[in-house]
């Protein structure tokens, strides 16, 4: 495919008074930076998934927004940071949520913030980003299975209070 890719393109070379555009060929690979020991195999609840969080989320003095892909028996297979906020704004969008997820395959995924005041109690925002997220995730086959806002010494799991 590449060879016929080549050959058209020396015939352009040939073509004068042609206007061109230079088109990348790329090729997209994930990037392991490093790996964690957890003790807990498989997610089973939202109190699994808070101990998890809390390991990246607890005592930063900014709002982070991150991942937690899973396999389908619920096996956390890796963590993404998605976005770094400020002291109270973190921005958010589908495309950089779900790049990490497709790229690793993951059946499933889990959303995780921080909110630094320690409240763990969700804003508007919150809750309609995580509406958002589960629309786009059930379109493209990756289901939402939580989103936990982590506090000072409790935490929020959208799925305990019935909104996922």
């Amino acid at each position: 495919m590449l060879n016929k890719i080549d050959k058209n393109i020396s015939n352009i070379d040939k073509v004068e008074n042609v206007p061109r555009k230079r088109i990348g060929i790329v090729s997209i690979k994930m990037v392991r930076e490093k790996n964690i020991l957890f003790d807990i195999r498989i997610i089973k609840s939202p109190k699994d998934a808070e101990k998890l969080g809390r390991m990246f989320l607890e005592n930063v003095d900014r709002e982070k927004f991150m991942i937690c892909c899973l396999d389908t028996k619920s096996k956390p297979t890796l963590i993404n940071i998605v976005s770094v906020g400020s002291l109270n704004f973190s921005i958010v969008h589908p495309r950089e949520v779900f790049k990490a997820a497709i790229l690793s395959n993951a059946a499933s995924i889990m959303l995780f913030h921080n909110h630094p005041s320690g409240d763990s109690e969700p804003s508007n925002e919150d809750i309609n980003i995580t509406e958002r997220l589960k629309k786009c995730g059930n379109i493209i086959g990756i289901n939402v299975i939580d989103h936990i806002i982590i506090g000072d010494r409790q935490y929020y799991s959208f799925k305990e209070k019935g909104l996922l």
